[in-house]
């Protein structure tokens, strides 16, 4: 068996993916959803489950569930934020072998890249928490700088109110990585001057729960190149498969 934790859950398409590929492979497996209101009864979960095998892991435990794990990949240790949980079981052991890993970045990347027509030299990055990390790594590893945005200023990131026309336009590339516009709150979008867009800019959102988020229908409306997240989810999910499958 295998999951996905995190709270809220009623956003997620996971079940219905891997229940779709369960069957359309033959594959004798089921896949739940495990909503965890903190991340304390994580030792529950794997005792009431005990044939729990792997786990992918959404808002907001990314980063929080990293204390944990017994290891991380290293790409996992280089982002600092966790979707997918490998659980060995053996025995021998009290407890199973959590091991944390990130396909998160790689989704995104192969996702975004055939969107990009190599003028985009940096990029918005709204939000701060474990889906933000794996889109800066990514980001890094395709050369275009990361400028994050939160609401809140500190060192290293600027804030909405910041946002004018010049830095605008020296960021064709606007990544929401922030649950705004999530159902069910489908009518929240994040604060930026939506009328100084172009149709040079791309405006990918995480979110794919509704298809189009409203910050996607704002872009869109400026003209800009909109993606979601779906993509992205289905490719995490298949490299999640790969991993908890590997020997």
């Amino acid at each position: 068996m295998y999951g996905l934790t995190g709270y809220p859950l009623c956003h997620s398409f996971s079940e219905k993916y891997f229940s779709e590929k369960f069957e359309r492979e033959n594959i004798g497996e089921c896949y739940r959803l495990f909503p965890l209101t903190d991340l304390q009864s994580l030792d529950v979960l794997l005792t009431k489950n005990a044939d729990l095998r792997g786990l992918n892991v959404t808002i907001p435990y990314k980063k929080d569930i990293i204390k944990y794990l017994d290891a991380l990949s290293v790409d996992a240790e280089r982002i600092g934020a966790v979707n997918v949980v490998k659980i060995h079981r053996n025995p021998d052991l009290e407890k199973p072998v959590l091991i944390g890993y990130n396909t998160d970045w790689k989704g995104f990347s192969l996702s975004l890249s055939p969107l990009l027509s190599g003028n985009e030299k940096s990029a918005l990055v709204l939000g701060t928490g474990g889906a933000s990390a794996a889109v800066i790594f990514a980001l890094k590893e395709l050369g275009i700088k990361p400028v994050m945005v939160s609401r809140h200023m500190r060192e290293g990131v600027i804030t909405y109110a910041d946002i004018n026309g010049k830095i605008l336009s020296e960021n064709l590339l606007i990544i929401n990585t922030t649950p705004l516009g999530m159902f069910p709150d489908i009518d929240t979008a994040p604060p930026l001057p939506y009328h100084l867009l172009s149709s040079s800019h791309i405006c990918y959102d995480l979110v794919y729960n509704p298809s189009e988020t409203e910050f996607m229908k704002r872009c869109r409306q400026m003209g800009a190149i909109v993606k979601n997240g779906l993509e992205m989810l289905h490719i995490q999910a298949e490299l999640s498969w790969e991993i908890w499958n590997e020997p």
